[in-house]
């Protein structure tokens, strides 16, 4: 199966960024740091290219290290599901055996969280809270979370050459080696000057042309901002006992059917299947959401409408005055806004947020903007 070509193929990690709470800790930063370049014949960025189009990959375990630094508050690492990916380091461990069958269990000091997928059959687990949950997946079911943060190299890798594209420079970089794998290097280079992106480079393995490690680089910067590597991997199919769930006793499982999960204390579910986190995105206000893209490539910027104008304005020197928010972290959340400079121009006022990778702009009359540009890229976009 091709690894890039057969899109249901690898983005099943994707989900589980929202499926997994991460809790720090993990490899050391220096587990990606890679061993003297090893030689290899030359290959050019075609052939890299092509390489990657065509491999195949049947089966596949390994451990998987992401680390991030964005730059952002240390609030958003204290959050659960996709926001606690955008700050520090953490670890997984994954088993791949086709399209149907995938897993990966976050282990901490605490517990361990797994996300099953055998067949239709879609499990969570979480030994810490001694819940699991179960749904069963359409007969169509693809892709279920696009949107959310690249948990392997090659959903990583996957996205970026989405975007190689007129906009993109495409080069190679120095050989490394990678999980004790000889790899080549694929560079892309965004050409326009509004990207904050400096470099997207691709460890792809020598023979199985499988990508190791994805790093980006922001501009300015030596050291990634954002890197997703594995450390170790092995390309044998894995057993099928791993894509086995059996609740453990007394586990609380709860039945998903459609929106509406239903609980069952004890209930022992089929043995011999398992699943993937499949939770359904929310779609939000549809139409009222006024979301829509300014520009195009590298330099893409999303604009929404929150539909609560003033949302950060302060009256009479008073605090920002947000839509109503509440659960854990509201106050913190609103403190974090707070803290936001203030920025205005002639296409209004608001307050910004500029990390290393990307930007965003929260304006007085209710719309987010949010990019992997510049600030002044999002004044632009907010002028339309």
């Amino acid at each position: 199966m091709s690894v890039l070509k057969n899109r249901s193929t690898l983005r099943w990690l994707v989900p589980l960024a929202a499926a997994v709470t991460v809790v720090g800790g993990g490899a050391a930063i220096g587990t990606f740091a890679a061993n003297a370049e090893p030689a290899l014949p030359p290959r050019s960025a075609a052939q890299l290219l092509v390489d990657l189009q065509t491999a195949r990959l049947d089966g596949l375990s390994g451990t998987v290290v992401q680390r991030a630094d964005l730059g952002l508050p240390p609030l958003v690492g204290l959050a659960g599901g996709d926001a606690a990916l955008l700050a520090g380091t953490h670890t997984l461990r994954v088993w791949y055996s086709g399209p149907d069958r995938q897993r990966v269990a976050l282990l901490d000091t605490l517990g361990e969280r797994d996300v099953i997928r055998s067949g239709r059959d879609l499990w969570t687990w979480d030994s810490r809270a001694n819940k699991a949950t179960h749904r069963t997946l359409p007969e169509s079911t693809g892709r279920t979370a696009d949107e959310a943060l690249p948990i392997t190299p090659q959903d990583a890798a996957e996205r970026a050459l989405a975007a190689v594209d007129p906009s993109t420079l495409v080069t190679t970089g120095r050989s490394a080696t990678v999980a004790g794998r000889d790899a080549y290097e694929l560079v892309l280079t965004p050409r326009d000057e509004a990207s904050l992106v400096h470099q997207v480079r691709i460890a792809i393995d020598a023979t199985e042309h499988v990508p190791l490690r994805f790093e980006v680089l922001a501009d300015g910067a030596d050291q990634p901002a954002f890197e997703v590597a594995f450390t170790q991997v092995d390309y044998q199919r894995p057993d099928a006992d791993q894509f086995t769930f059996n609740p453990p006793p007394g586990v609380k499982v709860t039945e998903a059917t459609g929106d509406r999960p239903h609980a069952r204390d004890g209930a022992q579910p089929k043995a011999g299947v398992g699943s993937k986190p499949g939770a359904a995105q929310r779609s939000g206000d549809g139409d009222d959401a006024g979301l829509r893209t300014v520009g195009d490539g590298w330099a893409t910027v999303l604009v929404a409408r929150t539909g609560a104008a003033d949302a950060t304005r302060t009256p009479a020197g008073g605090a920002a005055k947000p839509a109503p928010a509440d659960g854990p972290g509201a106050a913190q959340a609103l403190d974090l806004l707070n803290g936001l400079p203030k920025v205005s121009g002639d296409w209004g006022s608001g307050r910004l947020f500029a990390g290393k990778l990307f930007s965003v702009l929260l304006t007085d009359d209710g719309r987010v903007l949010a990019g992997a540009v510049t600030p002044e890229r999002l004044y632009q976009a907010a002028r339309g």
